[in-house]
């Protein structure tokens, strides 16, 4: 191909010289006319060679150029016509005025022209109407990247299906860890012999070898109790379909041979982090068995958890060095710190004020100050009347603080012990969380996701009655300096009675012993009943929140509030409680407007349904027979059709399972 860019550039200078070489020979001829006519002569021929050689080069140029642009419109067309790319053009009205082969290719039609974008495919339409710039669609089984240029009126269109399958792949094969747990292996097999023990052993890795087979699972035992997984994504979404049916093999497998066990699973996935995998995996068993044991918890590197099972009753311990080791560890962080705050939920209960009282006595037995932080614009009526019976006795009324009060005086080597509850958002004041390090965490309630970030200690005893009853137990194992008084030990008998229902829900054997322990110490129960009376104004607004029940399916019944009245969160529970004392009632859910404008949604059971899994599909949680939700930014209405919504969607997991 010729340089003509060069000529170009050297054809300027070579006619400047001519010229001046002209101008010279003219001067020579005047005085030398002979050789004037040679260098004349000579320059003629050199111009003649010259104007040869451009009529070649502007011949060659023009067929150069005419060359280019029969290979440039060649390519174009080839590009339109040829090339793996989609290409549709389309009119103002949305209907084809042209495509190529292989956007045709795609359809069953010779043609394309003239149809209807969205007669052709209904998802095209929408995506050029949304001005979405690119999508991926399914055509004919195919993935196509559609890029939609609005302004022009144009669509293109790569097919993108191996690459898709080829990421899909990719996902499905990412590793996946899993640490299986046995929960209660060291109570059910303490005191057995050893061939028991070994038969019991060999049946739990042969149902999880079997298990591991059947869905291509890398199972190894590391210890007794625990086992180590190692699987992919597709497996997981796999055993995921099933529900993790391995928990209920385990349960039934074992309770035939009279040593009830149950499994505990964490999961750790969404990472290619080996170290990162098994650190979620561990977090996940961590917090499934912080939420009772018998459940699979499947951690994302994102955060978010998945649970699975969990729908039985947690088994209660049978030993209390858990509570005499948790109890020493307690003190020594109060005798480590200078001070020990305590603070519960959001609108305190008799549960959340008497453990804050019994932890105020753990401190004052180690000879540490210590102050319990309310907000005195929080207190529901039962509250009120226990904080009127505080005030009687100054010493215990100069203990407790509001928040702004808790700020100045937090130190860095001051203790935060949080009663009864693990989430941040529900605490008095989260900037006491924030400021502190010293972070203790003593609760009942089954662990979700949201917790308290890095706390030194955390007691979780999910199959506890209330946490008034393992502050009581910690108690026990506290230096006896000085005793409960009257008013404290009734103060954590109300929390228990209160949460119990009267001990007619989520009792245990160690319940009675909490109980009696604060009974020796002077718990008067009269007093109780004082605290926990109600108004008869309170009781016709209870009574008229149940006239509104109705039964929506498989003794489910459901009650509302008005929309233009609120109420207190206590209320709303009490009416739940009554729903389940009626015959054929077996859950209960109780929806009104709190004080604070919120929907509030309470919700009780007698144990065949579990009512934590469905308030945690509405960002609530709680107890398998004890669980509530709060729902801001909707009316009841609205708040009862999602409540309908969790509800079938557990029934059909339950139907599902079986």
């Amino acid at each position: 191909m010729p340089n003509f860019h060069q000529k170009r550039i050297y054809r300027i200078p070579i006619y400047m010289l001519i010229a001046l070489t002209a101008f010279l020979i003219g001067i020579i001829g005047f005085f030398q006319w002979v050789f004037g006519i040679i260098g004349f002569l000579l320059l003629g021929i050199i111009l003649f060679f010259l104007l040869r050689a451009e009529v070649l080069f502007r011949h060659d140029m023009e067929e150069y150029v005419s060359t280019l642009s029969h290979r440039v419109k060649r390519v174009g067309e080839e590009a339109l016509m040829e090339m793996p790319i989609g290409i549709i053009l389309y009119n103002e009205d949305f209907q084809i005025e042209w495509s190529n082969p292989f956007m045709t290719s795609f359809f069953e039609d010779d043609t394309l022209i003239g149809k209807p974008l969205q007669e052709l495919v209904e998802v095209l339409l929408p995506i050029i109407k949304d001005q979405v710039q690119t999508q991926v669609i399914n055509i004919n089984d195919r993935k196509l990247r559609i890029i939609n240029k609005r302004e022009e009126r144009l669509i293109y269109a790569f097919d993108v299906t191996e690459e898709v399958e080829l990421e899909k792949q990719y996902e499905e094969e990412k590793s996946v860890l899993g640490v299986i747990y046995l929960d209660n292996y060291d109570e059910v097999t303490q005191g057995m012999d050893d061939q028991r023990k070994s038969n019991i052993n060999s049946q739990i890795t042969s149902i999880l070898n079997k298990w591991a087979t059947d869905n291509g699972v890398f199972l190894k035992r590391t210890s007794s109790e625990r086992f180590f997984a190692i699987f992919n994504e597709q497996i997981l979404h796999q055993l995921e379909k099933t529900k993790f049916e391995i928990l209920d093999v385990v349960r039934e497998h074992t309770s035939k041979q009279s040593s009830p066990l149950t499994l505990s699973i964490g999961i750790g996935t969404g990472t290619s982090s080996l170290p990162e995998l098994g650190s979620l995996a561990q977090s996940g068993l961590d917090l499934a068995l912080g939420r009772g044991g018998d459940q699979v918890a499947i951690k994302k590197s994102n955060g978010k958890v998945k649970f699975y099972g969990g729908k039985t009753n947690p088994m209660e311990k049978r030993t209390r060095v858990r509570a005499r080791v948790i109890s020493h560890a307690l003190r020594e962080l109060v005798v480590e710190s200078d001070k020990v705050l305590i603070m519960g939920h959001k609108y305190p209960d008799m549960d959340a004020i008497g453990a804050s009282i019994g932890i105020l006595k753990v401190a004052q037995a180690n000879q540490k100050e210590g102050f319990i932080v309310i907000d005195k614009n929080e207190l529901d009526t039962g509250v009120q009347r226990l904080i009127s019976e505080v005030q009687l006795h100054p010493e215990l009324w100069a203990r407790f603080i509001s928040p702004e009060q808790a700020l100045e005086l937090s130190t860095e080597e001051t203790l935060l012990v949080v009663v009864d509850t693990h989430k941040p958002s529900l605490v008095i004041d989260e900037r006491l969380l924030v400021r502190k390090e010293r972070v203790v965490v003593i609760d009942h309630h089954r662990r979700g996701e949201e917790f308290i970030e890095s706390p030194l200690l955390v007691y979780m005893e999910p199959y506890a009655s209330s946490t008034a009853e393992l502050v009581t137990e910690l108690l026990e194992y506290q230096p006896k300096r000085s005793k409960l008084n009257i008013l404290e030990a009734t103060a954590l008998l109300a929390g228990i009675i209160v949460d119990t229902n009267s001990f007619t829900l989520r009792t245990g054997s160690r319940t009675f012993d909490a109980a009696s322990y604060l009974r020796a110490h002077g718990a008067d129960t009269i007093l109780v009943q004082k605290f926990l009376k109600e108004d008869i104004d309170v009781f016709v607004k209870r009574s008229k929140i149940v006239e509104n029940t109705a039964i929506y399916k498989n003794g489910i019944a459901i009650t509302k509030g008005k929309q233009e009245e609120k109420y207190d969160q206590v209320l709303i529970a009490q009416a739940a409680d009554t729903l389940l004392s009626m015959s054929g009632v077996i859950a209960s859910f109780a929806i009104a407007i709190r004080q604070d404008g919120i929907v509030g949604i309470s919700a009780r059971s007698l144990g065949e349904i579990n009512v934590q899994i469905i308030m945690e599909a509405l960002e609530g949680g709680g107890h398998l027979t004890n669980a509530a939700t709060q729902l801001s930014g909707m009316t009841i209405e609205e708040a009862e059709q999602k409540l309908k919504i969790a509800i079938d969607e557990y029934l059909e997991e339950g139907s599902n399972e079986e």
